[in-house]
């Protein structure tokens, strides 16, 4: 009875506790399920927008369209930076799952050259992933079409249509404008712009495109597209235009300046040319130059090398960057300075050869007999200037100097200039604590020494001299005729007939003479030179280097001067024989474009060929000379032996 009762106590115990479990289970899953339901209701109901929008993102990728960058064009809207359409390939580093197998069917199907391949692997490793990497731009259709159609199977990889930078005159602007490439993490860093790593999307590096990025820049445009999981372009689903850049116009005359970068062969300098009146710079060449469509198009290692390692230096603006000693460019300068402080113009001074100073002699360049103020002008007399600099004192000279534009650094949308030295005592003791001598003065009137200036100085010098005016260079915005300057206008006068000498009298730029009707041009030669060397010898002979520097400054007409402006040739052994005769021509064509055009033709005929044509062939024989890939190391290349100067032999001063 008792073992009966048991066993049924334990059934009905049993029985309860599997109800009272049943009913906790039941009271869990019940809750299980009320907080699914209450999620899915918040997720439906409350979240129900955010989910929306993540979905449809999933769906619709938003893409940013790079504006078209503003055109730069010169003073009548010729253009000299413009846009044009073409197709592109990048690739993207955190998207690309094979590189070497990518990179080797783009080589492939684009037919890229060896040293394309290897930028494109070195590029790849050293960009962060959201960057792209540029593989061939300017592409054929038929190759952009070959790409598309495979994008299955090549992951990372990005076709574009768009459009890209392109400077008709190439090389012949390649320092004045710049040029433009892809943003680098820097750049990126400092904006946090998604523009700045679009694909095709490029910003200025140098030059005008990168002092007036803002105002070239524009605005983007975006489209819509729908994709699909795997991130493939259904269709387009709706697009927002671009805003194009501004226009930026220039005080630049776009033919002068192509024809003053041809017209210097093969030489190493610069030609500076502005309005005398209003200060409008129509012509900053600087050559050699590189062509900024290679860099727009993504420059080759080798194609930097060669540039990097040419001693012309092709990468560097001489207009603005390069600084030389002026040489007896400066006697205009120094003979308003003498005339300002007193000095009779007919004052003479016996040239023997050279001037004595204590126990030092300091060589002219000939021996000139008695000399005035306009004879020591036109010819370059050194002696002279030698003995007015010792009886007045430098510190008034280089007071002039400044008056005159040299020393100065202007206000221009420029990335930098080097605006030189102009000495005197307080300077000399500043710098070395020393105190300025007779022989510094003596050194300095004739344009060596501690004097150096850039070519745009002595072209705003000239202009102030041929004006009367305080002109201020200017590349954009409309000028205006400066102020008189402080001086006589008679000394004004008498330096400028001393530099009409120079050119259509005995001077030293006789073969320099215009042969335009009724125009005549006003000049003064210089010779500089660029290291110190033995008594009675001259740097012109030896390697190109250490040759002397050709100078040049004029302007035109010399009845009311309308042009000024400066010739440097890098050792060009003198201006007359380099200098001068570029400026000639320089001047013939804004005063007889036929006539200068013909001259031109058969120079570059002799020359061989346009600036692209001899930039090409420059590039194949130095390609040519590097040793082959994995090959021991040789004799550094070698870019040649000097051209011959471009101009006719003459004294040199």
């Amino acid at each position: 009875m008792n073992r009966r009762g048991s066993s049924i106590i334990t059934e009905t115990s049993q029985s309860y506790t599997f109800t009272r479990r049943a009913l906790v289970l039941g009271a869990g899953q019940a809750g299980i399920a009320a907080l699914l339901a209450g999620r899915m209701a918040w997720i439906s109901i409350a979240e129900n927008e955010r989910y929306k929008l993540m979905a449809e993102s999933n769906r619709v990728q938003l893409m940013l369209v790079p504006p078209r960058r503003g055109w730069i064009v010169d003073r009548a809207g010729q253009p000299i930076a413009i846009n044009r359409s073409d197709y592109r390939i990048d690739i993207f580093k955190d998207q690309i799952e094979d590189a070497d197998k990518v990179i080797g069917e783009l080589a492939r199907l684009l037919e890229l050259p060896a040293d394309e391949v290897e930028r494109i692997k070195v590029e790849l490793k050293r960009a962060a992933g959201y960057q792209p990497v540029p593989v061939a731009e300017n592409l054929s259709f038929e190759k952009y079409a070959a790409v598309t159609v495979r994008l299955p199977e090549l992951p990372g990889v990005a076709p574009l249509r768009g459009f890209s930078r392109f400077y008709p005159d190439g090389a012949a602007v390649g320092h004045l404008v710049g040029y433009v490439g892809a943003a680098n993490k820097e750049e990126y860093e400092k904006e946090k712009n998604p523009l700045l790593i679009t694909p095709g999307f490029r910003i200025g590096k140098e030059g005008l495109e990168k002092v007036m990025e803002q105002r070239l820049r524009g605005k983007p445009g975006a489209k819509r597209l729908e994709v699909t999981a795997r991130g493939k372009l259904v269709r387009e689903l709706s697009t927002l235009s671009d805003t194009s850049g501004g226009t930026l116009p220039l005080t630049i005359d776009a033919g002068l300046q192509a024809y003053a970068a041809r017209r210097m062969g093969e030489e190493s300098g610069s030609v500076v040319v502005l309005d005398c009146q209003t200060g409008d710079l129509l012509c900053m060449a600087s050559m050699p130059a590189y062509d900024p469509n290679s860099f727009s198009d993504g420059i080759s290692q080798n194609e930097w090398k060669m540039l990097s390692q040419d001693e012309r230096r092709p990468l560097n603006n001489k207009t603005l960057n390069a600084l030389y000693p002026p040489g007896s460019t400066l006697k205009p300068m120094a003979a308003m300075a003498l005339l300002g402080a007193g000095v009779d113009p007919e004052d003479i001074v016996y040239c023997g050869g050279g001037y004595q100073l204590g126990n030092r002699f300091f060589r002219c360049l000939g021996r000139h007999g008695p000399m005035n103020l306009h004879r020591a002008i036109a010819r370059s007399c050194n002696s002279y200037f030698y003995a007015m600099a010792h009886r007045v004192g430098y510190d008034t000279i280089a007071k002039m100097a400044r008056s005159l534009g040299l020393g100065e650094k202007y206000d221009l949308p420029v990335v930098s200039q080097s605006y030189g030295t102009v000495p005197d005592s307080a300077w000399k003791k500043k710098k070395y604590n020393q105190e300025w001598t007779h022989s510094d003065s003596l050194n300095a009137v004739i344009g060596q020494g501690y004097v150096i200036v850039n070519p745009l100085q002595l072209a705003v010098m000239a202009a102030r001299i041929a004006s009367g005016r305080h002109v201020e260079p200017r590349l954009i915005g409309k000028g205006k005729p400066g102020e008189p300057l402080p001086f006589a206008p008679d000394h004004f006068d008498k330096v400028r007939h001393g530099m009409w000498e120079v050119v259509n009298g005995a001077g030293t730029a006789g073969r320099s003479k215009l042969v335009v009707p009724g125009i005549e041009m006003g000049g003064k030669t210089g010779t500089a030179q660029v290291r110190r060397i033995a008594s009675g010898q001259r740097g012109q002979s030896g390697d190109w280097k250490y040759r002397d520097h050709g100078l040049f400054v004029f302007f035109a007409p010399v009845v009311n001067p309308r042009y000024a402006g400066s010739v440097v040739i890098d050792h060009g052994m003198g201006g007359s024989r380099a200098a001068a005769p570029v400026a000639k021509d320089v001047l013939t064509y804004l005063f007889d474009r036929p006539q200068a055009m013909e001259s031109l033709a058969k120079l570059e005929e002799g020359w061989g060929g346009s600036i692209a044509e001899r930039m090409e062939r420059r590039a194949q024989r130095w390609l040519a000379a590097q040793p082959p890939k994995g090959a021991a190391p040789g004799t550094p290349p070698s870019t040649g032996p000097a051209p011959p100067s471009t101009g006719g032999a003459a004294t040199p001063a």
